[in-house]
């Protein structure tokens, strides 16, 4: 999601028109048509995304509207703000005398609502994921994939009483060190398109229950989920103003970057986007953490087991349309495993590319026609620069969705020096880069510019641990495709993957929402004044 893109996005014109609900087939309808008169928030049958400004749902008073589509059907859902400056203001004052309450609750009554706001979300998955079916364009499994690795941050969250514990040492008779971790204020959290549920839920239990509030934009593109996560807030006793939800592109950015009562910013989108962000951000003096591009390899070794690795490198390839920071985008087939890119092209061939809705669908659309264009463009360049193409989606028929962004799995041959290796597809395309050693494969990895992650097939202890040692990614996986690690661990993607320091979840995640206060005190025991009183005859000296 770079800046570059978020001001393309197209602002609603009168003479603008797009299908009713009546263009989405007989399996969306209904869903739509149940999320618009369930949810306060939000809408899926063509009215307005609310702002959501202390405690309440708040309709936009800009001019400004940016059309959500349904991906497979070009379908009108909703409309939402380019929230206004004022807008934006009443957000962050909300929060910030918010804080004033919320940061002096004990840490019992923080806890309390992740323990209410898990139960919610659980309670409430399938329009969660139906959500993100009608706007992202994911299958239902996968979108409720996308819920569920959400929700395990949220259960981690409420093991907060053990993990936000101080420290204390007598460091000489009768001094004490003392660390306390604090809350910094008002937080804001921006996020991306493709996981409009799991990335929310990666910020909002961890802000909230270390004391802080928080200012939530999500993608302007697919918000339905983040507003349905508003309204369980609510539900789970959040008190109003904790949790804010502004809307926008880089107007809205730029406020969250300069405003000084916004204290820290986490990020996760594209890469121009995130320097942006970062480096607008820490000027003005915020704690920023910024999860940017990648371009994740998996080694494929000839001792591995093949049915285990060809079908999981298809599946962490072409799973949510390739639309994922941790899809596998490259295959680094190793001496003679490079046999089996046959076979791996027929496997892939054999996905079924359907809208989310529909029985055994394996993948959706991209997110828009932009999204599509551009990944069709750089599978072109692969044979404009030498390279081949296996297997080529970029005409798949869909039946049922005649206007939908889609594109079919898709298997590239070729270097490291061409397009479609060197820039982040993120589309259900696969580059297949063939190698002699794991010694030319790990360079071939090490000399990329991202490192998010990379992971090996192979049935060798050795050189699994030749791999896990010299490979230089934040995460590694040993026969796992996607070693995205879960919330008890942090996130820890490296290089040109990450900006900030401090990683999200995990016990970073609440180092990144806390800061610490350090109290040296000195009571001598000896001057204590309750001393046992004396019975003895007073004498005078």
């Amino acid at each position: 999601m770079s800046i570059s893109r978020l001001a393309r996005i197209p602002l609603r014109s009168p003479s603008r028109s797009y299908a009713t609900t009546a263009g989405l087939n007989a399996l969306a309808r209904p869903k739509a048509e149940n999320l618009s008169a369930t949810w306060k928030g939000t809408s899926a049958t063509g009215g307005n995304t609310k702002n959501f400004i202390g405690g309440a749902f708040v309709d936009s008073k800009t001019t400004q509207w940016h059309d959500v589509l349904d991906p497979s059907t070009q379908t009108l859902l909703t409309r939402v703000p380019e929230t206004t400056i004022e807008e934006f203001d009443q957000a962050v004052d909300a929060a910030s005398q918010a804080f004033k309450s919320w940061s002096k609750q004990s840490v019992l009554a923080r806890q309390r609502f992740a323990i209410e706001l898990q139960y919610q979300i659980r309670q409430n998955a399938d329009a969660l994921a139906h959500s993100i079916v009608l706007e992202q364009g994911k299958t239902l499994a996968d979108a409720h994939g996308d819920v569920l690795r959400g929700l395990q941050v949220v259960e981690t969250a409420i093991g907060i009483t053990s993990n936000i514990v101080g420290e204390k040492l007598e460091v000489s008779k009768d001094m004490d060190t003392e660390v306390r971790k604090l809350p910094l204020g008002v937080c804001a959290s921006i996020a991306p398109f493709n996981f409009p549920a799991m990335i929310p839920l990666w910020t909002i239990p961890l802000a909230t229950v270390t004391g802080n509030t928080l200012i939530l934009k999500p993608s302007e593109r697919d918000p339905g989920a983040a507003m349905i996560i508003a309204e369980l807030c609510a539900r789970a006793g959040l008190p109003e103003g904790v949790v804010n939800v502004v809307h926008g592109t880089v107007p809205v950015v730029n406020r969250i970057c300069d405003h000084e009562a916004i204290k820290a910013v986490s990020f996760v989108g594209g890469d121009r986007a995130g320097r942006h962000i970062y480096e607008r951000a820490t000027t003005n003096g915020k704690r920023v953490q910024a999860n940017l591009g990648a371009k994740n390899h998996a080694i494929i070794m000839p001792d591995a087991n093949k049915n285990l690795a060809l079908n999981s490198i298809i599946g962490a390839a072409f799973g949510a349309a390739g639309q994922r920071c941790m899809a596998v985008s490259v295959a680094v087939l190793v001496g003679a495993a490079q046999s089996w890119l046959p076979e791996l092209v027929e496997r892939a061939s054999k996905l079924n590319v359907n809208g989310g809705f529909e029985k055994g669908a394996d993948l959706g659309p991209l997110i828009s026609p932009v999204s599509q264009a551009r990944v069709t463009g750089l599978i072109a360049s692969c044979a404009d620069e030498g390279g081949r193409i296996h297997l080529d989606g970029r005409n798949v028929q869909v039946p049922g969705y005649p206007a939908g962004n889609f594109v079919g799995p898709t298997v590239l041959e070729g270097t490291v020096g061409m397009r479609c290796y060197r820039e982040e597809i993120f589309g259900p395309v696969l580059t297949v880069i063939t190698s002699d050693t794991l010694d030319d494969a790990l360079d071939i990895i090490n000399e990329n510019k991202y490192g998010n992650g990379a992971v090996i097939f192979t049935q060798s202890g050795a050189t699994a641990r030749k791999f896990e040692s010299g490979v230089n990614v934040g995460q590694v996986g040993i026969n796992v495709p996607i070693p995205v690690p879960l919330p008890m661990f942090a996130w820890s993607g490296n290089k040109g993957s990450v900006l900030g320091d401090i990683g999200f979840y995990g016990k970073s995640g609440i180092n990144f929402y806390t800061q610490n206060k350090t109290i040296t005190s000195l009571w001598r025991q000896e001057d204590a004044i309750g001393n046992k009183a004396s019975v003895d005859m007073p004498t005078h000296h």
